[in-house]
């Protein structure tokens, strides 16, 4: 009689309802009764092993071995003979003939925990074996054959490590066949709470202990903590507490010494973090606007793009928005060379002396605002923006255009940044704009979305050179298109 899904959580004791596990577990009941290759996706911590385990349970190789190979923690020298046998005299130490992982899997289930981490002279030899389910021992001519199915695993994107070179392309088809994406705990918010109590409950009746409880600053903690080490790190921390603060109230200041990883959440995909040292301070940022505008910064500056002339007008409305008045000279200002090219070119008719520029003395000092990549300082492709320069108050830039002269005159007299002196801007950046000047600040989903825009026209639609840019992989930038509606 086949398993539904709660009685597979029940029997495996996987605990929760949110929308991701719910959605892997669907997953894992309709591939189970089948011979296909899964790959399962997951950080560390998320229970790979066990979904693995439930998958060969409710297949018709239960009754077979199930051989569980952690190809990361074998020594690349002799991982093939592990995987493969020897044969008596195959190198030396080798004083008998032994049967590797595959062999004795035979008629059942190899996990591949880590796979991603094997030899290239050895992903050759699994590439044959999954095919054709043949292979050879270390040292013998004799070929041999296995029925075996295969489960494979990685905490890491494989689809880089092909890109890379480390991990072979065809190989990564092979095992691609179904994949099951296993969602870190905090993306499983509305199961913390549910899990740590089952842990709690398990160890105390464990060590004969009795839990008090925590504070509600405590249970909001273990919710906004990241859990670097997922399920895992949950019962490590559910266990000390048992057993060091046995029979005591736990409160956000205990709980803080067991939480060893990042207290704050961090956004997906490589975007930038926000740490906090305290509530007080966690306060002060829902507060503090100047925190966000930094955050939004500092995504640009990680998109490593050639938009410095963009980055500088972010730097003087961030001035602008946290000081108010005009922008001092400390802030970004543009190559000399770049300045060069466009005088000489005509394309501006008067700039001031932009040599006294220094970062000491504005808000964001911490960040190296003269970094070439930042600046973008004699690239050839960013002297054709020369005339998209920050406002710095006591400097002016104009086109010989009398009219924009008297606009950037009238801005600079209002303190703020006009869109028509920009009239280089596509219509998203002046909508950022607009948001920046009426402190009104976009959501990260809202400058997730612009950015991703931004780097598909840059490279005119080509995705994997966008994925590339922003820092991310090409299955999620595919995600992220189809969830902002960017087809």
């Amino acid at each position: 009689m086949a398993l539904d899904r709660q009685q597979l959580q029940k029997k495996y004791g996987i605990l929760g309802e949110s929308p991701a596990l719910i959605q892997a577990l669907d997953k894992v009941l309709q591939v189970a009764p089948t011979d296909i290759t899964v790959l399962l996706y997951g950080e560390t911590g998320v229970g790979k092993d066990v979904t693995a385990r439930a998958i060969h349970d409710l297949s018709p190789r239960k009754g077979k071995n199930m051989v569980i190979v952690n190809c990361g923690a074998i020594p690349e020298g002799i991982i093939e003979s592990e995987l493969f046998g020897h044969e008596k005299g195959a190198y030396t130490g080798a004083h008998e003939a032994r049967m590797g992982y595959f062999e004795q899997a035979d008629g059942g289930t190899i996990f591949l925990d880590e796979i991603v981490d094997t030899p290239k002279n050895v992903q050759v030899k699994l590439l044959r074996v999954l095919e054709s389910g043949e292979f050879f021992r270390v040292g013998s001519s004799k070929l041999r054959k296995v029925d075996v199915r295969v489960i494979a695993a990685s905490n890491k994107d494989m689809w880089k490590s092909v890109e890379r070179g480390d991990f072979r392309e065809d190989l990564f088809y092979r095992l691609n066949t179904v994949t099951i994406r296993i969602p870190p705990l905090r993306e499983r918010n509305q199961d913390i709470l549910l899990i740590f109590r089952a842990f709690v409950a398990e160890f105390a009746q464990k060590y004969d202990s009795v839990f008090r409880g925590m504070s509600d600053e405590a249970r909001q903690l273990l919710l906004s903590y990241r859990w670097p080490g997922n399920i895992r790190e949950l019962r490590n921390v559910a266990e000390q507490l048992v057993v060091l603060e046995k029979s005591q109230y736990v409160d956000e200041e205990v709980l803080k010494k067991y939480l060893k990883g990042r207290q704050k959440l961090g956004s997906p995909d490589n975007l930038p973090m926000v740490f906090g040292q305290d509530r007080e301070h966690e306060r002060s940022f829902q507060s503090n606007r100047s925190d966000e505008m930094h955050l939004i910064y500092r995504v640009l500056l990680d998109m490593k793009q050639e938009m410095g002339d963009m980055k500088k007008m972010v730097g003087s409305l961030l001035y602008q928005s946290i000081h108010g008045g005009n922008v001092p000279k400390s802030l970004p200002a543009p190559s000399a060379s770049a300045i060069r090219s466009a005088q000489q070119s005509g394309e501006l008719s008067s700039i001031k002396d932009i040599s006294e520029v220094r970062v000491a003395d504005t808000p964001y000092s911490d960040i190296d605002y003269h970094d070439e990549e930042f600046t973008g300082h004699d690239k050839p492709e960013e002297q054709e923006n020369a005339g998209i320069l920050a406002d710095t108050g006591g400097s002016s830039v104009t086109s010989g255009n009398e009219n924009q002269d008297a606009d950037s005159a009238e801005n600079r007299a209002s303190g703020s940044i006009s869109r028509q002196s920009h009239p280089a801007l596509s219509e998203d950046q002046k909508k950022v704009l607009r948001l920046f000047e009426k402190s009104d600040l976009p959501s990260l989903e809202e400058m997730e979305k612009f950015l991703i825009r931004q780097a598909l026209e840059k490279y005119a639609g080509n995705r994997r050179k966008a994925a590339r840019i922003l820092g991310m992989s090409e299955r999620t930038l595919y995600r992220k298109i189809d969830q902002y509606g960017l087809m």
